[in-house]
């Protein structure tokens, strides 16, 4: 019976939904998560008879044929990349982006990440780095004696410095955008890398056009609503549960075949 191995791709691809939900969940408060979806695909079809096909000598056709499908696939997991909630911490080294754009992070391999995550930090040298200590590019050094740091909208970094009665600028933050954002790789530790995908980072200023700005102080949210979340657990567990009803049927039928007696 087709009905077993139909349910058996039913009950693979909603164990992968309910991953994919319960990782967002997890990750309701992790600073600039980006939360994903599951999206499948039906199976190829077996055509017992092919819709259009001749019938008669007379041309007719057939208007629908008969055709049993195969089962469900997995065909992708889908990042939304909507901006999340913007969150005051009265940090100075807090930074998140309002609009579009990644902080570009310099990895020890040499490769170059990107972020929106901005909970940043100083090293003993002044330098601003991710909570891993990996440097925000262009590397930006803080003076040791500095008494205020200032992030301006569009990436200036400025500090006062002793003696000084104008602020001095340090260096100038920058964001990369794609063109397609859903591309881009996941590797963990709030970091995403470049791949054909995604294309080439596109590097600018912020509040230049298409790029988003710099609100010190903030820290951007994950964008997970846990209603929808929670909306979507329920959805997926009764729809892995009808898969099994549909298996715990057919061998019931089978079942019920091989007690026939002639």
């Amino acid at each position: 019976m087709r009905s077993m191995n139909i349910a058996a791709t039913g009950m693979l691809a909603q164990q992968m939904n309910v991953e994919v939900i319960s990782n967002n969940i997890a990750n309701m408060n992790t600073t600039g998560y980006k939360g994903q979806r599951a999206e499948f695909q039906d199976l190829l079809y077996q055509n017992l008879e092919r819709p259009g096909s001749t019938t008669s000598t007379a041309g007719t056709i057939v208007p629908y044929g008969i055709q049993i499908g195969v089962g469900v696939k997995p065909a992708a997991v889908v990042r939304n990349t909507e901006q999340g909630n913007l969150n005051f911490t009265e940090n100075p080294y807090d930074v998140a982006i309002q609009g579009r754009g990644y902080f570009r992070v310099q990895l020890p391999t040499g490769e170059e990440a990107y972020t929106r995550a901005g909970a940043l930090g100083r090293t003993a040298e002044g330098q601003l780095v991710t909570p891993d200590g990996f440097v925000i590019q262009p590397g930006i050094a803080i003076p040791q004696d500095a008494t205020d740091v200032q992030i301006s909208q569009q990436g200036q970094v400025t500090v006062r410095l002793p003696g000084q009665a104008a602020p001095q600028q340090v260096g100038q933050l920058d964001l990369a955008i794609f063109v397609n954002e859903g591309g881009l790789e996941a590797t963990g530790d709030n970091l995403f890398l470049e791949t054909a995908a995604s294309g080439p980072a596109i590097v600018g200023a912020p509040g230049a056009t298409g790029y988003g700005t710099i609100m010190q102080g903030f820290l951007e949210t994950a964008n997970v609503n846990p209603v929808a979340e929670i909306t979507n657990l329920i959805t997926a567990q009764r729809a892995y549960e009808m898969n099994s009803k549909v298996i715990t049927t057919s061998d019931e039928m089978m079942s019920m075949t091989a007690r026939l007696r002639t």
